[in-house]
């Protein structure tokens, strides 16, 4: 999305899959997971999101041994479900996870693909340049407090207007 500022993200990869991670994602993250798609997917949907955000801002959330990157999952929290509109040229169907930045490590800076990286306040965030789903995501964060027994938000579109579910 040129000229928003967005979270990192992409694809899963075939490797996301094989990757064994060093500790796994808390059981009821899982568990949650599981809600909308296989237990397999699961782990490498983590997975994804950990490589991803190395990556694209160099933070680390795991280790770094012999070029491979080993995540560690236990602090993910899985915040949103999103898709896209049908009508959308490029589709996606994402899960955002959030983490503490006490778990991670590496240093913050850009591999090209996210530009104007940085630690930002919520409030600050909220008025940059984002797409509703990512204004929709930051107010997720800003209000959650612990477990969310109801399940994990979809967003998504429904005749052109944005729900959630």
């Amino acid at each position: 999305m040129p000229d928003y500022y967005v979270f990192p993200g992409g694809r899963l990869d075939a490797s996301d899959y094989r990757t064994r991670p060093l500790t796994p994602l808390r059981p009821e993250v899982h568990d949650l997971l599981c809600r909308s798609c296989a237990k397999r997917q699961a782990q490498a949907l983590a997975v994804a999101a950990v490589r991803e955000t190395y990556e694209e801002t160099g933070l680390l959330l795991g280790e770094l041994r012999d070029e491979s990157l080993l995540p560690s999952l236990e602090g993910l929290d899985y915040v949103l479900r999103a898709i896209t509109p049908p009508s959308s040229p490029i589709r996606f169907h994402a899960r955002f996870f959030a983490v503490e930045a006490r778990h991670l490590g590496g240093a913050l800076k850009s591999n090209g693909e996210l530009l104007d990286l940085d630690w930002r306040p919520i409030d600050a965030c909220l008025r940059l340049p984002i797409a509703d789903v990512t204004e929709f995501l930051l107010r997720e964060l800003q209000t959650q407090k612990g477990e969310r027994p109801g399940g994990v938000p979809l967003f998504s579109f429904r005749n052109g207007v944005a729900r959630v579910r």
